[in-house]
């Protein structure tokens, strides 16, 4: 079947039954066109630069003079629930067109969290690329190879879109050659289970359990919480907050390098402002699809749960997910896409280990999904000494970039970190080996 007979292709069987309506979708957003513009980067080779509106979304496009015939797509992050749609150039455009390679990035049609518009519209774009080349006078040959990066959400669009399931129910169907997902979404709806669990854990721990979900008055129990477990919000912790820090840390990967400078830092606050909603993930969903069913909360970073943890399980309200909440749709992808490792190319990702917002057990389900799968053979993953999310030097994302090509065009698998053992990950020096030589002198302790 040809291109063009895929893109019309509709997922999920085909059938013209009308799908339910949802919140978001009543949604109006609107390109900022005053922002497309681009101009060309200083010192670098010679390029052609496109910039427009597709379908509702903007778009920029760099095409060196001297292109090596292969393509790069961009898959940007969380831009907000406004209605302005504005797109975001990848950060390691520079290393891309010095290297030969053209690029494209979509601003997605939609804000919110929604992967499904970021993988459509990704997809749209790269199947427009020659067109939209041809409509600005060069003619251009089909890529000889397509690769899609993405920074946080775009992680989780990254690794959706090369995942089998996105390639049978995609609208917009691009098979990439391989993917490099950056501080990604790996787990899809578990990071919004972690914030579901990381909120009981609170309430839990300071004497003011929830009962029903969303937590009932919210806005006034919300600072009782916080303040029972933090004297100074969120650098200083209480007793209680000691524990919750812990907590925490065992949801969020177990014992690492750089946890505790990221539990103290700014991302802490960006999770609790996720605390007090319902689990509708802000209407990209119907219905709760949050699930803490499986959580174990740990105090320690013995595995085995003592009596004093097995009371505190037992006690904690447990969010259920509706079935239907994320079911596969008739109309395309699912309204939450999946990543569920069901891969065959090359996947080379990055994370930084102090992120408490997109955790570092991020990388570790999704390393599990793939070991389900048998497809761990094209997953290679590695740990970064940043505190922050996305908190990544240039050359870091430029090296996993390439390690992800060289991969793909000559066979050469690059080596990673072993997310999974947990001594390994205690390690003072785990991330050393890919975090760049800028930061180790300051992070890295002698051996």
């Amino acid at each position: 079947m040809s291109t063009l007979a895929l893109m019309a292709c509709g997922g999920g069987g085909g059938t013209t039954e009308p799908e339910e309506a949802r919140v978001h979708d009543q949604r109006q957003f609107t390109v900022n066109t005053s922002l497309l513009p681009f101009a060309a980067l200083a010192n670098a080779p010679q390029t052609d630069r496109w910039w427009g509106d597709l379908n509702g979304a903007g778009y920029r496009v760099e095409v060196p003079k001297n292109w090596n015939g292969m393509l790069v797509m961009y898959a940007h992050g969380y831009n907000g629930t406004g209605s302005s749609l504005f797109v975001t150039d990848p950060p390691i455009r520079a290393h891309l067109i010095q290297n030969g390679y053209a690029w494209a990035a979509s601003s997605y049609s939609k804000n919110y969290y929604d992967v499904r518009a970021g993988i459509e519209d990704t997809n749209a774009l790269a199947l427009a690329f020659q067109r939209i080349a041809a409509q600005n006078g060069r003619t251009l040959t089909i890529p000889s190879k397509t690769y899609i990066v993405g920074t946080s959400m775009g992680g989780h669009v990254a690794a959706a879109a090369v995942d089998a399931e996105t390639l049978e129910n995609a609208n917009n169907k691009v098979r990439y050659d391989g993917a490099t997902p950056m501080c990604g979404v790996l787990g899809d709806s578990e990071l919004y289970d972690y914030f579901g669990a990381s909120q009981i854990a609170a309430q839990q721990l300071t004497g003011m359990p929830a009962s029903s979900w969303p937590a009932a008055n919210w806005a006034t129990l919300g600072p009782k919480v916080r303040d029972a477990l933090f004297t100074t919000f969120p650098s200083v912790t209480t007793p209680l907050g000691n524990q919750y820090k812990e907590i925490i840390k065992q949801l969020t990967g177990g014992e690492r390098p750089m946890f505790n400078e990221g539990f103290a830092g700014s991302l802490n606050t960006t999770v609790w402002g996720t605390f007090g909603r319902d689990g509708t993930i802000l209407g990209i969903l119907n219905r709760n699809g949050y699930d803490t069913t499986t959580f174990q909360y740990q105090f320690d970073n013995d595995p085995a749960l003592s009596p004093t943890e097995q009371a505190f399980n037992q006690a904690a309200y447990r969010l259920r997910a509706e079935p239907d909440a994320n079911r596969l749709r008739r109309d395309g992808l699912r309204w939450f896409p999946k990543t569920n490792a069901r891969i065959n190319v090359p996947v080379v990702t990055i994370h930084t280990l102090g992120d408490v917002y997109v955790p570092f057990s991020m990388e570790q389900i999704y390393k599990r999904r793939a070991m389900a799968q048998g497809t761990d053979q094209w997953l290679v993953q590695r740990a970064i000494r940043g505190i922050a999310h996305c908190d990544f030097t240039l050359d870091e994302q430029s090296a996993a970039f390439d390690a992800m090509t060289r991969w793909e065009q000559k066979g050469v698998k690059p080596e990673g970190d072993d997310v999974l053992d947990r001594a390994k990950v205690a390690h003072p020096q785990y991330g050393c080996k890919f975090s760049s030589s800028s930061r180790t002198p300051n992070t890295c302790p002698a051996s």
